[in-house]
Order: structure tokens, then sequence, then C-alpha cells
């Protein structure tokens, strides 16, 4: 089953199993300007499924490198 978090709980969700800080304040600018994850609304409330939040963080974090000398892909 597919959970769905409001923003305090999504914030509170990519940190403690992704590591990724993103405050409250941060999601709702990426809410508004891009490059968040995606969220859905339930009334005036944005809600973040998990499955999109999981899908987000793994994208964001990007694949493992063995020394500060691989570059990542996205920054290439």
């Amino acid at each position: 089953m597919n959970r769905h978090y409001r923003r305090a709980h999504a914030s509170i969700y990519l940190k403690d199993n992704y590591g990724i800080h993103a405050a409250v304040g941060t999601l709702a600018k990426w809410a508004s300007i891009g490059g968040g994850p995606p969220f859905h609304y339930d009334g005036r409330f944005p809600i973040y499924a998990q499955d999109d939040l999981d899908a987000w963080a793994v994208e964001r974090l990007g694949k493992a490198v063995r020394s500060t000398s691989d570059t990542p892909e996205a920054a290439v």
C-alpha cells in the first residue's frame, strides 16, 4: 500500500530514509519552481506519495561512486 505524506512528514521521511535534508520550506519552493518530488493535492493541501518520494530520492542521489575523482553522471 502506498502511503501519502503532508509536506512536514515528507521532509522527515526523506531525511530518515535517504539522508536528504529537504526542509518544509524547501519542498514548498520546489513545488513552486520545480525540481522537487512530484505531489498531488488533497483539496488545498499538497500530499506526497511514498513511491514518488522514493523514486525522486533515488534519482537525486544518483549512481554510487568509489572515489571523489568519479564524476556523477548528473554533474556532467
